[in-house]
């Protein structure tokens, strides 16, 4: 993973992890029902976040190397990778 990104992507799972201290307090405090569901989809929309630049960035550098460098395994290894992965969001 390219340091900027790394550097980046550790930044915002530490406000991520903020957030979810948050809502626990928020649950501990008997707070509004809608106002933590509010706050556990903005956890939820920065973890997508991570997700989406992760992938990204795998495939702009892992994936690439692979069909540029790689084997024919190595190619089809990083598909099935993908496809697993994808596969497994929708459940």
């Amino acid at each position: 993973m390219d340091e900027k990104l790394k550097k980046s992507q550790l930044a915002r799972l530490s406000r991520i992890e903020g957030q979810v201290r948050g809502v626990a307090r928020m649950i501990e405090e008997d707070r509004y029902c809608i106002d933590v569901i509010t706050q556990v989809r903005a956890v939820r929309a920065a973890l997508d976040k991570v997700e989406q630049e992760t992938l990204s960035d795998h495939l702009r550098h892992c994936v690439a190397h692979a069909f540029h460098a790689g084997s024919t395994r190595e190619r089809q290894t990083k598909i099935d990778e993908l496809l697993e992965v994808l596969d497994s969001r929708r459940r």
